[in-house]
């Protein structure tokens, strides 16, 4: 038997209903928040995130899906959307578009990781990327956007983390100190920090070893080694969050795992994801235009939601909020009545209600099935029933019956 691919899996109903309206919420809150959708290839050319997120990430280095084309050149399955999205925004030349391009994504992406709760090598997720200011009231917004997103949702159990981790001005020296102040303690830490220690010092403080957690509270924190415009632009995004009453906690070791980030970062964790808790994340990069080649500056500011860490999060929150109700089951008896029980219900579908046509022509089946598949109405008709042009309407939830024309239908299942 063939099976999914390690990683990879199947969304079935019901799980697949709380996709859809976790989908729906946030379509409706990107279009309120002025938001356009955008949609990029699945595949790009390498270069674009080896150049991009950065040649000694552990995405580029272990985890991305490369191939060679049948021409020679190289090909990557995205592993995340930012770079494709600045890849476009640069090539389609939208900075010369009016306004702040506030531009949104939902799709698949792809990494060769070890699969675990919430992490799949082909996951969804959520993002969207402000590009254009350098402004921190934009950082603020954006935040605000997320956070509004886990509330409608449904989600209350989450927190956010802030942090800012310098530009090309402060972060070099940081940098460098960090990788000075860990030639001491790297080699009692893991084997991913001992690698990163020369080839990326900041990843290490992102480790999630618990053992070696008391060594990196040691370590020097960024926030002590921010310049002054660094500083101010960090302090004025907390005065942001604070006006609009978004709560939040200075994370100083917190860091994304993409080159391109400076500035401001963020996270947002919740308790019901175990040692993997971070819903989404986010932050600036300013630079990331010109390291794909672009001769025009193009400030940004953007987050991804893990979709399949969000909806796990939404089930766990509320596990029965979120079951498809079927509106009507009708259960024709016999076989002119199935015909006279197909245009009923394309009355019914054309209302905008869901309807399940029964196929068995024995009551007392069609009466178990529509209870299995959580239909709310019953609708049994049969020849005394289409003579009379009357039909009997069973309530599933109370028990109640009646009798109904075929006016009366619609309205009484609504």
């Amino acid at each position: 038997m063939i099976k999914a691919v390690k990683g990879t899996r199947d969304i079935l109903p019901p799980s697949s209903t709380v996709w859809n309206e976790v989908e729906s919420i946030t379509r409706e809150l990107f279009r309120t928040f002025n938001y356009q959708e955008i949609r990029t290839p699945i595949i790009e050319e390498t270069a674009l995130f080896a150049r991009g997120v950065g040649q000694d990430t552990d995405i580029v280095s272990k985890e991305m899906y490369t191939f060679e084309d049948r021409d020679g050149s190289s090909i990557t399955l995205r592993p995340e959307a930012t770079a494709s999205v600045m890849r476009a925004y640069i090539e389609h030349r939208l900075d010369q578009a009016p306004g702040l391009q506030k531009l949104y994504y939902i799709g698949p992406m792809f990494r060769r990781e070890r699969p675990q709760k919430g992490r799949y090598r082909q996951f969804y997720q959520i993002g969207a990327e402000a590009i254009g200011s350098e402004s921190p009231a934009v950082d603020a917004e954006i935040i605000e956007l997320v956070v509004e997103l886990l509330r409608r949702v449904g989600l209350t159990e989450f927190q956010l983390h802030l942090n800012s981790v310098g530009d090309a001005n402060c972060r070099p020296r940081y940098v460098a100190l960090l990788r000075e102040k860990l030639r001491d303690v790297a080699p009692r830490m893991c084997g991913d920090c001992q690698r990163r220690a020369e080839t990326n010092p900041l990843r290490v403080l992102d480790c999630k070893v618990p053992a070696d957690q008391p060594i990196i509270e040691t370590l020097p924190s960024i926030q002590d080694h921010l310049c002054e415009p660094c500083r101010t632009h960090f302090n004025a995004v907390r005065g942001h969050l604070e006006n609009r009453g978004i709560p939040y906690e200075v994370r100083p070791r917190m860091v994304r795992g993409l080159d391109y980030y400076m500035r401001t970062t963020f996270e947002i964790v919740h308790g019901g994801l175990g040692a993997q808790n971070a819903v989404l994340g986010g932050g600036r990069y300013d630079g990331l235009a010109e390291s794909l080649g672009s001769k025009v500056a193009a400030p940004g500011i953007g987050f991804s939601i893990g979709e399949d860490r969000l909806v796990m999060s939404v089930e766990q929150e509320h596990p029965d909020a979120h079951k498809a109700a079927l509106d009507l089951y009708i259960a024709p008896i016999g076989a002119a009545a199935e015909l006279h029980c197909a245009r009923l219900a394309q009355d019914v579908r054309s209302a905008g209600r869901s309807v399940e046509l029964g196929l068995d022509a024995k009551v007392k089946r069609s009466m178990e099935l529509a209870n299995k598949i959580g239909a709310r109405f019953v609708l049994l008709v049969g020849d005394n029933e289409m003579a009379a042009g009357r039909y009997t309407l069973k309530n599933m939830q109370s028990g109640e019956q009646e009798t109904v024309g075929r006016d009366q239908l619609i309205p009484r299942i609504e």
